[in-house]
């Protein structure tokens, strides 16, 4: 029994020490302009190349890949109403860098509800 608590205790401290940490992007900077963009996964919505489930901005037309925070920060991303199956809006803050837009704030609106579809 102690063996068995022991490779279990062991492989939870390996999973969790894998995973990436990110901090929650939630507070905006009260000296910058917030900006109301499209947001969606960048391959499945946007038809960015690269492989991938990626967090994804349109700005002005333009997608641009996300650094500062992941997909996975803001809920299923194969859910109706994920990034994969839904382009959403959110306010964000941030610059872009090299082609790519570098987040300090995210916040992702509520989803638009279409009257007349159904909602799983």
């Amino acid at each position: 029994m102690k063996t068995l608590f022991f490779l279990l205790f062991s492989l939870t401290g390996l999973a969790a020490f894998g995973q990436q940490k990110v901090k929650p992007i939630s507070v905006a900077d009260s000296t910058k302009k917030i900006q109301v963009v499209e947001t969606a996964c960048g391959q499945c919505q946007f038809g960015l190349k690269e492989k991938g489930c990626l967090l994804a901005v349109r700005i002005k037309g333009q997608a641009y890949f996300v650094d500062g925070t992941t997909i996975d920060e803001h809920g299923d991303a194969h859910a109706d109403d994920g990034f994969c199956n839904a382009v959403r809006k959110a306010e964000v803050q941030g610059t872009l860098v090299k082609g790519r837009f570098n987040v300090t704030y995210f916040k992702l609106l509520p989803a638009v509800v279409v009257p007349g579809k159904e909602q799983h």
